[in-house]
Order: structure tokens, then C-alpha cells, then sequence
């Protein structure tokens, strides 16, 4: 399909872009059958590598023969828009990252056996909201050896464009889905539980048990409230991060890349792990 030029914010095709909100995205029509956006090369190619599928690109007109040139040659029976950046930040309501959107379709849900079946080691992201606070963590779990992540329904969708972009990609790098179960319902996966809190029976992190569970999943809730008192309560460990100078906490995606380092390197029957690298020269 030839690249499409746009002169206005009304133009046939750019609603994915455009009017439909992030909800929107996610739900229109059916669940299974929903969108999201991938920005910037980098993070498309990655996407792309891992299988997901493209529904068409916006780009700006220089990087059609620039940083975009691979994505529309190999988008090339897509419709591809472009227009001048600033037509483009006003159809958007932000400046483009890398100049470059990618729309695509969102991959069935899988269940949370499916997802868990040969970890070893997972996250449970619980109630976190901050789309920046996803990304960094679902970035932090790929890089640092976390198998699968979990996260409940009161969480940020990690497939939230700026959740997306923050992660660089890592969130289709690493296995995730939906909770459908208490906590304790991973109990009868084989896993015992970790929550992260400040509490009179919390152990610290390092302590030389928790390396030894064979599986784990290591629960993270939000920097200000943290997790619920009934999510801790369930838990099989309560672990605190040992700190210095009286600070008492750190910002979950901070705390997170702590606890990964130091419970998935040391983790049992190791696996390998994937990186964006790998993925990108399988691709070529």
C-alpha cells in the first residue's frame, strides 16, 4: 500500500491515532480484538520480533527514508500515514516519540497457568497505577531474570503507550497476564509467596531462605499506600529491603529492580532469558 499523506486532523484512518482513548483501545469491540500503540523504531522492531501484529504506522515524512525505513518496507501492505511533525504532535496531542506510531493488534490473554507453567521466579504487580512505574518494572524484570509477570485488575494496562515506550520494549520480551485468583491461588501453583512491606515480621531481602524457594513470586504494590493489609496476610514471606540513613522506602520500580538482583540471580535451575537482541536478529 502507498504512504498515505495527511493534511488534516479528519483524515479517514487516523482515528486509532487520534480520538480513541487508551480504554478505548483496549476494549473496542471485543477484548480480544483490541488495539495498542507502539512508539518509536526501536521499540516497534522489538514488537515486531516478537511476533506482534501490525494494523498500520504514522510517521513523519523524514524518517520514511530515515529511522523508519526498515518498519515501512516491512509494513509495506499496511497503510502508512505521514504528514508534517507538526500536523502530527496536533493529531496526536503529543510530539511523537522518534517520529514514529505503530498501531497493533493486542494478542489473546493467556491464563495464568499458561503463563506460570515453567517459571521459576515471577512478579505480582499489585494495584500499581503509575504507567511509568509498569514500564520500568516490566523493563527491570526482563533485564534481571524474572520469568513471567502477573498483575491484578486494579493495575495500569502494561500495553499502555507510555508504559510501552518506558519499557523499552521489555514488555514483549517477558510472559504476562491478568491475575484470576487471590494470592494464595499461586500457592497452588507451586508457588510460595513474598509481599514487599515494612512490617514487625518482615525478613530482610537477602536473607538466604528465600534464594532457596524453588519458585517464587515476589509481590510489589504502590509506593504510597503499598499492598493491602489482606494481601500481606496471605503471603508466605512479608521482605523489606534493608536501608540506610532511616529511609523507609523505595519507588516500586526502584524496589522491584532491588528485589529482582538480588532473588533471580541467585535463583535455582537458572533459565535462559531473551533480550531485545536476540529477538532483532532472528528477525532479520
Amino acid at each position: 500500500m502507498p504512504v498515505i499523506e495527511i493534511s488534516s486532523l479528519e483524515h479517514p484512518g487516523v482515528e486509532v491515532f487520534s480520538t480513541l482513548t487508551e480504554a478505548q483501545l483496549r476494549h473496542r469491540l471485543e477484548p480480544e480484538k483490541g488495539v495498542f500503540i507502539a512508539e518509536s523504531p526501536k521499540v516497534i522492531r522489538v514488537a515486531l520480533a516478537a511476533g506482534y501484529e501490525p494494523l498500520a504506522l504514522l510517521c513523519e515524512r523524514k524518517h520514511l527514508t530515515g529511522d523508519a525505513a526498515d518498519l515501512v518496507r516491512q509494513c509495506a501492505d499496511l497503510p502508512v500515514y505521514t504528514g508534517e511533525r507538526d500536523l502530527l504532535a496536533r493529531l496526536t496531542g503529543y510530539v511523537l516519540t522518534r517520529g514514529v506510531l505503530c498501531a497493533m493488534r493486542r494478542p489473546p490473554m493467556k491464563s495464568m497457568e499458561e503463563v506460570c507453567r515453567s517459571a521459576r521466579r515471577v512478579v505480582v504487580i499489585h494495584g500499581v497505577t503509575d504507567t511509568t512505574n509498569i514500564g520500568a518494572i516490566f523493563r527491570s524484570a526482563a533485564a534481571l531474570g524474572v520469568d513471567a509477570v502477573l498483575l491484578t485488575p486494579d493495575s495500569c494496562d502494561p500495553l499502555n503507550r507510555r508504559a510501552v515506550r518506558v519499557s523499552m520494549g521489555s514488555v514483549f520480551l517477558i510472559p504476562w497476564t491478568w491475575m484470576d485468583t487471590p494470592l494464595s491461588g499461586l500457592n497452588a501453583l507451586g508457588f510460595r509467596t513474598a509481599a514487599l512491606a515494612l512490617t514487625d515480621q518482615s525478613i530482610p531481602l537477602d536473607d538466604p531462605e528465600l534464594k532457596e524457594v524453588p519458585r517464587l513470586a515476589l509481590v510489589m504494590g504502590t509506593e504510597g499506600d503499598g499492598l493491602p493489609h489482606a494481601a500481606i496476610a496471605e503471603a508466605d514471606y512479608v521482605v523489606r529491603i534493608p536501608m540506610s540513613h532511616g529511609v523507609d522506602s523505595l519507588n516500586v520500580a526502584a524496589a522491584s529492580a532491588v528485589a529482582f538482583w538480588e532473588l533471580c540471580r541467585h535463583r535455582p535451575d537458572k533459565a535462559t532469558f531473551i533480550t531485545p537482541s536476540d529477538l532483532l536478529s532472528k528477525s532479520r
